[in-house]
């Protein structure tokens, strides 16, 4: 038992030590949505992306990513919808000022170009489990990760019922990471 502990806790010090710690650049990267109101798309994006992603492409397997917007910069570019996007009803920024991310696991695809991103999603205090393909690709002394999914506003208490409003909205990442 004591050499498998010692062996447990001298793999689990490499992994960490090899593992390449990254910070999001907020200034260089967009998380947009966009959803239907009336028939036609509109969106925004959020700003103030913050967390810690730890990333090797050649071990997936201690890939973790932990990242966070701030709610209250949601920007559609009418400011009176945003506003009303910032209260109770929607975002409840006051309560609940950041939206979450956190990975659960990194898997390759069958196509070279695309990972699988498995995590939980966090908005105003309601979690649920996504699943998405994303790109990791080398870039300014880091990666850039991007990658596409597909929400039900209403999974989250974000609205109430619509007629207007569409349930679904979709979410492109485009983060640079770099070494932090």
């Amino acid at each position: 038992m004591k050499k498998f502990l010692t062996t447990f806790i001298f793999s689990s010090l490499t992994l960490w030590i090899f593992a390449q710690t990254y910070k999001p650049v907020d200034a260089e990267s967009k998380v947009k949505f966009v959803i239907k109101n009336f028939g036609i798309n509109t969106g925004g994006i959020f700003k103030g992306l913050d967390g810690t992603i730890n990333f090797d492409p050649a071990n997936l397997a201690a890939a973790t990513f932990d990242v966070n917007v701030d709610a209250k910069t949601v920007d559609t570019d009418v400011e009176s919808r945003d506003n009303h996007l910032r209260k109770e009803e929607y975002l409840n920024v006051e309560k609940f000022p950041t939206l979450n991310f956190k990975s659960t696991k990194v898997t390759k695809t069958n196509s070279n170009e695309f990972l699988y991103m498995f995590g939980n999603i966090t908005i105003k205090g309601v979690t649920k489990e996504i699943k998405f393909p994303f790109k990791a690709t080398q870039k300014d002394e880091g990666f850039l990760f991007e990658g596409t999914f597909k929400l039900n506003r209403r999974d989250f208490g974000v609205g109430g019922n619509s007629l207007s409003l569409s349930d679904e909205l979709t979410v492109t990442l485009s983060v640079l990471a770099k070494k932090g």
